[in-house]
């Protein structure tokens, strides 16, 4: 079996946040990724995923099983890194533990396969009360322990309402081996983590999982937990992480960008909103100027979201509004703030909370140092074109130029091509 990339230097990358935002259905080929080590190439014929555990008879399952034996069913959900956003952890508190995920560790898809429930089912449940069912894979080393595995509760897994899959297609194609070919477990609104890929065993059991990334991985640790060797004296106190928070980002501009106005003198603000766990959709998201102290609404775009997708958001704002009437701690312009709103009445409060590991960050969404050109980008280059025309035509009639006017030609003509591929 071939394996791609390594344990050593996994693939882990994602998308720019202006691609990410540009369609309700993330592409296969944008979306994340996120490994604990190689991609493996599995052959679908000869793949199997066995059920075992507290079950009446241990059953082995093909993918032609899953998928003709089965009612196929799909549903739209994001799926989040837990760390997505550590980023701002680490830059706006301390230093975090982690990969330096921004803002593109999330996709929204719409997948499909047969129910968990009904392959649990179909093997019969010898447990009552409360238990678990662990997934692992064993197909590829990972960093940190022999296999990758996780757990969710055995309740969620029977409620058909809650649309936990055995996922083989995305978008309506089979599933891509970098997300998990031929077959993954989809859990809508719970952290992607326990989305285990590539998946080839499912246990029905009293307990979590005890793999290492349920028990010493993708936890919030308590503030007081600054180093690994802390981490460790605490990791037992802590539950894994499961449903994600409500959250929002800004995605355009991103911070540091120089914005331009359009015709109208505005300025695109967009970006996307998730729910929390299960208590979406999202019904509303707004922008923030002045640090909180008003906020106005934005426009859901694209799709209206569904219980467990994103939102894809967006306003036009005055290009006035966006000058800072005096610096602030070094900044060139205002910050924008976002946040939202889900059906369950959950939003997102201030900074968010800090913790060792960077994981389930959900503080205000945030742009800042934001370059702001008060006239569209077409204004602006055919202005130092003209510029530039009239100092290239000094030039030639003098026999000799100034350093200072060789700077200046250069300098216009670097600012026209920067304004070329802003405004494209």
């Amino acid at each position: 079996m071939l394996l791609e990339y390594s344990v050593e230097t996994p693939l882990n990358r994602e998308p720019p946040p202006d691609e990410l935002i540009s369609s309700f259905i993330t592409k296969s080929s944008v979306a994340y990724d996120r490994n604990h080590g190689p991609l493996p190439h599995i052959d679908e014929e000869t793949h199997y995923v066995r059920v075992d555990g507290a079950v009446d008879k241990i059953v082995e399952l093909s993918i032609k099983d899953l998928r003709e034996n089965y009612e196929q069913v799909e549903v739209i959900s994001s799926l989040q890194c837990a760390g997505n956003r550590r980023h701002t952890m680490r830059t706006e508190f301390k230093e975090v533990n982690g990969i330096d995920w921004y803002t593109g560790a999330v996709m929204n898809g719409r997948w499909r396969g047969p129910l968990l429930r009904d392959v649990l089912v179909g093997a019969g449940l010898a447990i009552e009360g409360a238990a678990h069912v662990a997934f692992s894979c064993t197909k590829t080393l990972v960093q940190d322990d022999w296999y990758y595995g996780g757990s969710i509760d055995l309740e969620r897994c029977l409620d058909k309402d809650k649309f936990v899959i055995l996922a083989l297609e995305l978008n309506g194609k089979p599933l891509s081996v970098n997300h998990g070919f031929p077959v993954r477990v989809v859990i809508p609104g719970v952290a992607g983590a326990r989305w285990v890929k590539w998946l080839d065993r499912i246990t029905v059991q009293r307990n979590e999982s005890n793999n290492f990334y349920m028990q010493q991985d993708y936890k919030i640790l308590p503030p007081h937990v600054t180093t690994k060797e802390q981490a460790m004296a605490n990791w037992h106190l802590v539950p894994p992480m499961q449903l994600m928070p409500v959250n929002s980002v800004i995605c355009v501009p991103e911070s540091g960008d120089t914005v331009f106005p359009n015709k109208e003198g505005k300025v695109l603000v967009a970006g996307y909103a998730l729910p929390q766990g299960d208590d979406g959709p999202v019904v509303k998201v707004e922008i923030s100027l002045d640090r909180g102290a008003s906020w106005e609404e934005c426009e859901i775009a694209l799709e209206a979201p569904t219980r467990w997708s994103w939102a894809v958001w967006r306003t036009y704002v005055d290009v006035g509004r966006l000058v800072a009437e005096k610096e602030e701690e070094g900044e060139s312009s205002r910050r924008i703030w976002s946040r939202c709103l889900d059906l369950g009445g959950n939003t997102q409060v201030g900074k968010g909370e800090w913790n060792w590991r960077g994981v389930g960050y959900n503080g205000y969404g945030e742009t800042k140092n934001l370059v702001v050109k008060l006239q569209p980008a077409q204004q602006e280059r055919d202005s130092k074109m003209k510029k530039l025309r009239e100092l290239e035509s000094a030039s030639s009639s003098t026999s000799s130029n100034s350093n200072e006017e060789v700077n200046e030609v250069e300098r216009l003509v670097h600012g026209v091509s920067g304004i070329a591929i802003g405004a494209a």
